[in-house]
């Protein structure tokens, strides 16, 4: 069958994907597209605005995709009218095209506000990729701007001029900003954050007038007050475009109006999008969009079972250091009650509008990693009513976000523009080998769109893969507090010589207290640069790193005490047997490190296990060197050519206490029989006839990978030094939070050769700092004792 769809963003090119997977044979597919690009995500447009994205960067479906599905893509061809009697589709270039299924994606145009002098040079609107080009040219000659309309859109547009270093005003007919999403409290935290940032705010002003004689040079008021300004942006709002189905007959009242199965008045033409109405009424977000897409592809290819519901939808305000999330009906109603939490010095905003015990709308500003869970009762319609007092702090669930997310139900939508519920995203990790949030998106498209679910994404991988976890390989911000990367923050800390996290956040200007990942990242990267003169954050650690004890998921902990190379003595066994029965240990677990787990210990005993043990940290908490992994060796195997026993618990004494960007773990085995796993560490040393082998970015976790050679070296002088100058070139180079088989696979073992084996004033210049930063190391578990 012929089908031609109008319209290639976002709306029409969903339908064809949704189509094309469950009924890849059944169309032959025309698509006209007025613009000359293919599908690209319109959500990212103000990051356009500000270069922080390009065209490249936001395409969705590029041209080859088209050409592999065996799409005619009309491009830069507008349809100029529809015949629905000869069931034709009539382009600008007067070419026909027949139908036997049409779908009308037509999306919105912009509000133009009907007064004098909006036809002047510099007015423009903030829609398509192509008003974004504009926008940059005009803004980079210009001194001023001023945004009319104060909603989603127009902040945004606020945001991408402000980067051009100009005078930005947003003008706004209401009392208050996105008066559709926020409460009077809400909306004043974001005017004031917003004003913090420079930018310029009117409330309550109704536009009558762009002055000026042939380009815009200033805004009237209806009041009489005016404002001087070089570019105008409309954003006052949107509204469908259904002048081609109008012209085509097809009944219209505010939007093309539509059946709970997209379908038209007119049964061979179907509508999606914001072009349509759907019992009485209209949509300018994404997730509805793409949920229209999927009740129409199912009802075109023969399975009629779906039927689109107009349910809730959230929205997350893209601007740097404004976190805000807005959920279903906040303008209350007869009957609604609300739950709020207000911590002003904090600036974090709760408020829960509630009806007969069921969230009815969601308000969250300052904190939304609640978000997607509120969103969870809401839209089952839960019953709230146990809960009232802990629900805004996380349903009671208490510890780091990975417990909130193991938590959370399965059917939970995290990707609310996209559909993708929890499960799916989890699924996908797991049976797909899933490590990054890149992997993620392209395997389930959630955090495509609008990408505000992103660091909800992130935390399921890192609850599902533990420290297997992989951040984003993008030269992004190193989290959504801010823009600066993490060779950004390295370059600053050292420049500037920042010694401690609340400098550099202090220099920095960060936008907000920090978050559980740019902290830590920020102490990691204080210390490594600066390992005399820095402080140590406390706060900035996790709960494990700050009581040097693994939390454990009935909040008690566990202790793993070192022992050198899995080497132990009569006298040690027996300190810890005596403190598992004094503490009433409830497990002692051989850990497959070589070292004994005392797990079930309560916080307040963990000093006195720590000075009844009489033994050194094993950091099994930090982002440390963690074992030394050995086999017997040649002191007592007859396998053995080397004595691995002796040097691994030389190394482990050489280089315990070392904090690293992930965890280190260690091995080393007498022979190639390889019997301390060796092949598979962070760093293995393998005993060979007359020396030894050294191996680097090995991994034993979820995605087993064999370690690569470094080089080969005969002594144990050698393997001492080389092993030091890898470490700190590790601690140097890699992101917070990589482990080393991803460090290796991202810089190439080759560039590690280099600096670490072939270069020697390099290698000895990694030695020296690794000195540096070793001097300062103390056992943590005595430090405590002696404070």
């Amino acid at each position: 069958m012929r089908l031609v769809v109008i319209g290639n963003g976002m709306a029409g090119v969903s339908c064809i994907e949704e189509i094309i997977e469950l009924s890849p044979n059944k169309y032959d597919i025309t698509l006209f597209g007025k613009e000359r690009h293919p599908n690209y995500n319109r959500v990212f447009l103000s990051s356009v605005l500000t270069g922080e994205k390009t065209l490249e960067d936001i395409t969705l479906n590029d041209f080859k995709w088209y050409e592999d599905n065996g799409i005619a893509l009309r491009m830069g061809c507008p349809v100029e009218r529809i015949d629905r009697v000869k069931r034709l589709v009539i382009g600008s270039d007067g070419s026909e095209v027949p139908y036997d299924r049409l779908i009308l994606a037509t999306g919105s145009v912009p509000f133009v506000l009907p007064i004098p002098g909006i036809d002047k040079k510099g007015v423009l609107s903030f829609r398509n990729i192509d008003d974004c080009q504009e926008l940059k040219g005009v803004a980079g000659r210009a001194k001023r701007a001023a945004v009319i309309g104060g909603g989603l859109l127009g902040l945004e547009a606020a945001r991408g001029l402000m980067s051009f270093g100009i005078e930005v005003t947003i003008v706004h007919l209401m009392d208050r900003l996105m008066e559709r999403q926020l409460d009077g409290q809400s909306a004043a935290l974001l005017c004031e954050d917003l004003e913090e940032k420079g930018l310029k705010i009117l409330l309550g002003k109704k536009t009558t007038e762009v002055t000026g004689s042939e380009k815009v040079e200033g805004l009237l008021f209806s009041d009489g007050s005016s404002l001087e300004t070089d570019i105008v942006v409309m954003s006052a709002g949107i509204k469908p475009n259904m002048a081609l189905a109008e012209g085509a007959g097809i009944y219209c009242e505010r939007g093309i109006v539509v059946s709970d199965t997209m379908q038209t008045y007119d049964p061979s033409i179907y509508a999606v999008g914001e072009c349509v109405q759907h019992r009485g009424a209209t949509f300018g977000l994404v997730a509805p969009l793409f949920e229209q897409a999927r009740v129409l592809a199912n009802h075109l290819a023969g399975d009629g079972r779906l039927s689109f519901v107009n349910k809730p939808v959230s929205t997350k305000l893209k601007v740097p250091g404004i976190e805000l999330y807005s959920a279903g009906n906040v303008s209350g109603g007869t009957g609604v009650e609300s739950i709020e939490f207000f911590d002003r010095g904090l600036r974090k905003y709760k408020k829960l509008f509630v009806k007969d015990n069921q969230i009815k709308g969601i308000l969250l500003y300052g904190d939304t990693s609640d978000g997607p869970r509120l969103f969870s009762h809401l839209m089952r319609g839960q019953d709230i009513a146990e809960k009232r007092q802990t629900i805004l702090f996380g349903d009671g669930i208490s510890g780091k976000p990975s417990a909130a997310i193991e938590a959370m139900a399965d059917d939970v939508i995290i990707c609310g523009c996209n559909g993708v519920t929890k499960g799916a995203i989890v699924e996908a990790i797991e049976k797909k080998g899933l490590f990054t949030r890149e992997d993620v998106e392209r395997e389930t498209k959630a955090a495509t769109s609008c990408g505000g679910c992103g660091t909800l994404v992130e935390q399921i991988l890192e609850a599902t893969l533990g420290s297997d976890f992989q951040g984003s390989s993008e030269a992004r911000g190193i989290c959504g507090c801010t823009k600066y990367t993490r060779d950004d923050l390295i370059k600053n800390i050292r420049e500037s010589r920042l010694t401690s996290v609340a400098a550099v956040m202090d220099v920095l200007g960060w936008e907000t207290v920090g978050c559980d990942k740019c902290r830590p990242a920020i102490n990691y990267y204080v210390s490594m640069v600066w390992p005399r003169e820095s402080s140590d954050d406390p706060t900035s650690r996790i709960v494990n790193e700050r009581v040097h004890a693994n939390i454990q998921k009935d909040d008690t902990f566990s202790v793993v005490p070192r022992m050198y190379g899995g080497v132990t003595t009569p006298d040690e066994l027996r300190r810890i047997a005596d403190v598992a029965v004094k503490y009433s240990v409830p497990l002692v677990k051989v850990t497959g490190g070589q070292r004994l787990d005392l797990l079930g210990i309560s916080k307040q005993d963990l000093p006195a296990v720590w000075k009844d043990l009489e033994m050194p940290s094993g950091y099994a908490y930090g982002k440390a060197l963690r074992t030394v992994k050995t086999c017997v060796g040649s002191a007592f195997c007859r396998y053995g050519t080397q004595d691995s026993m002796g040097l691994g618990v030389a190394m482990e004494k050489r280089f315990e206490g070392l904090w690293t960007p992930a965890k280190v773990k260690m091995g080393v085995t007498g022979c190639p029989r390889n019997c301390a796993e060796s092949a598979i560490k962070d760093v293995g040393i393998i005993g060979i006839n007359g020396g030894w082998e050294i191996y680097v970015g090995g991994c034993g976790g979820t995605r087993t990978r064999g370690a690569e050679l470094l080089c080969t070296v005969k002594t144990d002088e050698e393997v001492m030094e080389i092993t030091g100058a890898f470490l700190q070139y590790y601690r140097e180079e890699a992101i917070y939070g990589e482990r080393t088989f991803n460090f290796i696979k991202r810089i190439g073992l080759e560039a590690a050769k280099k600096d670490v084996v072939e270069n020697k004033s390099v290698r000895e210049g990694l030695v020296k700092r690794l000195e540096e930063a070793m001097s300062v190391i103390a056992d943590p578990w005595k430090a405590r004792l002696v404070h």
